[in-house]
């Protein structure tokens, strides 16, 4: 007897659309899905990779702690995504943290019922490492960035990319965004502080580039996204 709504749910999920019925209806048994509120853990630097997991709603932040004490934000990763999923490698134990960034629903897939999943399905084994290579790009560029590109420009970058990736059409050319970061997530992620993050954005918001209110702050209304490239 499956779970006929976790069943649908995951039918919904773009990196799932390379398994069969009967492999969606394997997965289904052994899922669970699991709801965490806001700047909670979901899993630690240290624990065992128990399961993988995909993003229902909400928004996970992926990080490392590093030696020096500072944070390293790796990715975000909102609604229809994967995380977890690097369990080939290792020992079993994970390198990272996962925290939500806002009340989130996931859906846990144990690391055997995944790892059963891509060694049958060539397909699949495919679109997974897609994703894993993606994340590592986004190291890569993140790394290019901060050597070629100025601390205004990697936060103007990170608006862009969200209001691609994010952003509401509201009229013909303004794009709203909910980025649900504070200036120091937001620090953490573009490799600058957060007095230089506040500063850029109230910049952009002089300039007439972005709109925010000092109530809604998370909020931000991009004017026009070509002025941003």
């Amino acid at each position: 007897m499956i779970n006929s709504s976790i069943f649908l749910m995951l039918r919904e999920f773009d990196i799932l659309k390379s398994l069969s019925e009967r492999e969606l209806e394997e997965m289904t048994k052994l899922a669970q899905l699991k709801r965490v509120e806001k700047n909670l853990n979901i899993y630690e630097p240290g624990d065992e990779s128990h399961f993988v997991y995909l993003v229902q709603k909400g928004s996970v932040k992926l990080g490392i702690n590093a030696a020096c004490g500072k944070i390293l934000i790796k990715d975000v990763v909102y609604e229809n995504s994967l995380f977890g999923e690097n369990i080939f490698v290792g020992d079993g134990q994970r390198k990272e943290f996962a925290k939500t960034m806002t009340d989130t629903s996931v859906i846990k897939i144990p690391t055997e019922v995944f790892r059963t999943m891509v060694e049958e399905n060539g397909a699949f084994a495919n679109d997974i490492m897609g994703v894993i290579l993606q994340r590592l790009q986004l190291l890569e560029e993140r790394m290019q960035s901060f050597v070629f590109k100025k601390a205004k420009i990697r936060i103007m970058d990170f608006i862009k990319k969200t209001g691609e990736l994010r952003g509401i059409k509201i009229g013909i050319q303004e794009i709203l965004i909910n980025h649900g970061m504070s200036h120091k997530e937001i620090a953490y992620l573009t490799d600058t502080s957060r007095q230089t993050v506040a500063r850029v954005l109230g910049e952009l918001k002089k300039d007439d580039l972005i709109h925010f209110s000092a109530r809604k702050p998370n909020k931000i209304l991009i004017r026009n996204m070509m002025s941003l490239a």
